[in-house]
């Protein structure tokens, strides 16, 4: 083991190291770039991922060259099922992650949409935990019918979460540069508490501000890939978005410049090095992708920070489960709790969990439906799968509505989930099938569009994230049974949980 671990130390440093000949007027700096990150330990059975791995990478690089900067693109305090657990009466709520990413001493991080799941006090306590800027150009904090800055409140000072952020980078040969960052956010989770600006115009402002105060300007974006096209289409002279959101790893050139994005949950990150001339003002950037996985050691203090969160965990889930490892079901295969296929097709995970839905109801239903993003996990489950599984792959859990509908509103459904295929809207199915001619099947038969269709949904979807126009108030929900406490639909979990135990084996 030991030899094994020397040799990634070696192959990193020897890797990256390789990359600085460069001449005494370059000036060489580096940009480690994660995004989408709701876990801190290593998934698949330690096969990938964790922060403390990351970690190690960062200071390998930093050792030979000291301008390396670690920046994350959002989405990192929510969801994760440690994120729901209560400690002292107070939900963790993402306490962890911050934790972590101090001790890693990220450089930059900007709002992601999932950053307002939390309750504003929530994520007011957390910017104030953060030991690294935030920053945003188009999120601001909406407050007594005011609109500013974000705070972070920090012992006596108060610091703002800026629209801008600059830095200066400099070398053994007395080259030194200003470095300037722009960051935008989707305006995806509306929250009463946060105001979003047009994206676009917010964007164009900043760089304004930016463009004659520093030599380079980069973006840090947490926005669907072809607004981060148009956010480059409208400022060119960006040569770089370190972007989030599509959870899966991306080189996108756009003109001159690029768009990157890393694999969701650190199972990659992608590794900048920038060359810049300080004569003739040129840049160069190499991206490489590179992946975090259990042939790379853990920094010992991150490490024991992920496993001290680690027994939280274990020891809070056995407060809800008795025996939260047992094994309540043995799979013929392993099941495809990924994001990146929950996100895009029908998976055998996403089976299971609208055959529990539909099940939870007597199977009384002609139709269960869940939104791919639901399903949390990313990662293979084990064939021998425990409750602890099924919180892991359903942090948010929620109740499972029972919903009459008209054939019209359910095909407008099932069409735009299958438009947004690759995002948390496609839709995960039971009882429907799409035939060769694209038309959908109920049960075997095509949706009649004046029929009423009764459709087990997640909670979330009636709350019009995902899909829009599905709320309660849309003319063709004709009526909607919410779920008692004492009913199996009460928590998607649940119904889960109990439906792969009575399935025996």
């Amino acid at each position: 083991m030991k030899n094994k671990l020397f040799l990634a130390v070696i192959s990193i440093i020897v890797f990256f190291s390789c990359k600085q000949n460069t001449s005494k007027n370059e000036l060489t700096f580096k940009f480690i770039q994660l995004n989408d990150v709701y876990e801190i330990a290593p998934l698949g059975d330690g096969t990938f991922g964790g922060l403390a791995r990351v970690a190690h990478v960062r200071d390998s690089i930093k050792k030979e060259n000291p301008n390396t900067f670690l920046f994350m693109a959002g989405d990192f305090l929510s969801p994760s099922l440690l994120g729901t657990i209560k400690v002292n009466g107070e939900r963790i709520q993402g306490k962890q992650m911050i934790e972590v990413m101090n001790a890693m001493e990220f450089d930059l991080v900007t709002f992601g949409n999932h950053e307002f799941d939390l309750k504003e006090n929530d994520l007011q306590k957390r910017l104030n935990e953060s030991s690294f800027p935030w920053m945003s150009s188009n999120v601001r904090h909406k407050k007594n019918d005011t609109v500013s800055f974000f705070e972070i409140q920090q012992y006596k000072d108060t610091l703002l979460v800026s629209d801008i952020f600059t830095m200066e980078v400099s070398d053994a040969n007395n080259n030194q540069i200003k470095i300037g960052f722009l960051g935008v956010t989707l305006p995806y989770s509306v929250k009463d508490y946060v105001y979003y600006g047009n994206i676009y115009d917010e964007a164009e402002r900043a760089h304004n501000e930016l463009k004659n105060k520093v030599d380079l300007v980069f973006g840090l974006t947490h926005l669907e890939l072809e607004q981060d096209k148009e956010f480059l289409k409208r400022i060119p002279e960006i040569p770089l978005v370190m972007g989030g959101h599509e959870h899966y790893a991306m080189s996108v050139p756009v003109g001159n410049s690029k768009i990157t994005k890393a694999d969701a949950n650190a199972k990659t990150i992608y590794i900048h090095t920038l060359v810049y001339n300080v004569d003739d003002k040129n840049l160069k950037i190499e991206s490489e992708l590179f992946n975090i996985d259990d042939k790379i050691t853990s920094k010992p203090e991150i490490e024991n920070i992920v496993n001290k969160w680690g027994n939280i965990l274990n020891f809070k889930i056995k407060e809800i489960i008795d025996e939260p490892s047992e094994v309540i079901f043995v799979s013929s295969e392993s099941l495809d709790g990924t994001e990146k296929s929950n996100r895009s097709i029908q998976t055998n995970l996403g089976a299971i969990i609208t055959q529990s839905m539909a099940w939870s109801f007597n199977d009384e239903v002609d139709a269960a439906l869940v939104n791919g993003g639901s399903i949390r996990v990313d990662d293979m489950l084990p064939i021998n799968l425990s409750s602890m599984d099924i919180f892991r792959t359903l942090p948010f859990g929620g109740g499972i509505l029972k919903v009459d509908l008209k054939g019209v509103l359910l095909k407008e459904v099932l069409d735009y989930g299958m438009s947004k295929k690759g995002t948390g809207a496609y839709l995960q199915r039971h009882f429907v099938d799409q035939g060769p001619d694209g038309k959908w099947l109920i049960q075997g038969e095509e949706i009649i569009l004046d029929k009423i269709y009764r459709v087990a949904f997640s909670d979330f979807l009636l709350r019009g994230f995902d899909i829009p126009f599905l709320t309660p108030n849309n003319k063709h929900v004709k009526n909607i049974y919410r779920p008692t406490k004492e009913d199996k639909a009460y928590d998607i979990r649940k119904a889960t949980i109990l439906y792969l135990k009575s399935l025996g084996n």
